[in-house]
């Protein structure tokens, strides 16, 4: 299974949509140190950086399983000024212009939970009858990271169209059966790195999931964990939001921690191998709007279903005529 994905951030998507068996034939990202960071962590890939509005799909048409996007979310949050429409970063209007160029077999979208905020019904009704104007079964659901092993409150919108012609169905991902894995069980061996003689209490302190990590823009993005209703959710886990920390506390530390970025990209669900570079602000700001990989791998496995079921039914019929 083939994909193209725009928006494509830090790679979070298409880090869980690879683990889910999609093979990337193009990553569209604007920005210049995301681009960086997704071809530092995979050489091979064909990252495009460029902006979407630029990107013409007219040469894959045709060819592609899956196109997949985190388009900005800015235009729908509640951190931000929810213009919707009005906001010139909303870029719902081109991914409609790619699935038109292209015809992906499937098509994955993602954004905020504010996307489905009333105010917004007009707008999204518009967005999910374009698409199946354009030939596909759509469906829209919010899900929540912590149903998929991630140790972090966080509800996305997940968009997933299904073209006409692929007669299986699609179905969201059930959620996990095992306990959420809580802050302090997640992070135990990066809190213990540097011999931290409290880092046992801390982590029993630390007994439930993560509130939603922050990214922010690029004017407003700082190497913190969001505003004050957020630290104060971090403080009662034991974690002192105001600022990142380069290492893990000291032998004898005082106080409440400082998470390093290496912490919050656990927390988002990213392996300890994927690297976001050396600058606080920058790392905080690309794991922060990431979208969590298990989650885009557990969606993507059930696209990946449906579009092998569809093989298999064409090829049984193949047989039979």
């Amino acid at each position: 299974m083939n994909c193209i994905e725009i928006c494509a951030g830090a790679g979070g998507q298409a880090l869980g949509l690879e683990e889910a068996g999609f093979e990337h034939v193009a990553l569209v990202e604007y920005e210049s140190d995301y681009c960086k960071t997704l071809k530092q962590n995979r050489p091979n890939w064909n990252v495009v950086c460029a902006d979407v509005k630029d990107f013409s799909g007219l040469e894959y048409a045709g060819s592609i399983d899956l196109l997949a996007g985190g388009v900005p979310c800015p235009p729908f949050s509640v951190a931000g000024k929810q213009l919707g429409k009005s906001d010139e970063r909303d870029l719902f209007p081109e991914a409609l212009r790619l699935i038109n160029e292209i015809k992906p077999k499937a098509v994955m979208l993602e954004n905020v939970k504010g996307f489905l905020d009333p105010k917004f019904n007009e707008y999204r009704t518009s967005i999910l009858n374009a698409i199946e104007k354009l030939d596909y079964k759509v469906q829209i659901k919010l899900l929540n990271a912590s149903d998929y092993g991630v140790p972090q409150l966080r509800p996305r919108i997940v968009i997933v169209g299904i073209r006409n012609d692929i007669k299986c169905d699609f179905h969201y991902p059930l959620p996990y059966k095992k306990k959420n894995i809580t802050v302090g069980e997640a992070l135990s061996d990066l809190i213990k790195k540097n011999g931290w003689k409290k880092a046992d209490s801390w982590i029993k302190k630390a007994n439930t999931i993560a509130p939603t990590i922050v990214g922010g823009s690029k004017k407003h993005g700082g190497p913190d964990l969001g505003p004050v209703r957020a630290r104060r959710a971090w403080a009662a886990l034991g974690v002192d939001g105001l600022g990142i920390a380069n290492e893990a506390p000291a032998e004898d530390f005082e106080g409440m921690p400082r998470l390093t970025p290496r912490m919050i990209a656990r927390i988002q669900g990213f392996p300890d191998q994927w690297t976001f570079g050396t600058k606080k602000t920058a790392a905080c700001r690309m794991i922060g709007n990431a979208f969590p990989p298990p989650v885009a791998k557990a969606v993507g496995e059930e696209i990946k279903k449906v579009l092998e079921n569809e093989v298999t039914t064409g090829e049984r019929e193949k047989k039979v005529s």
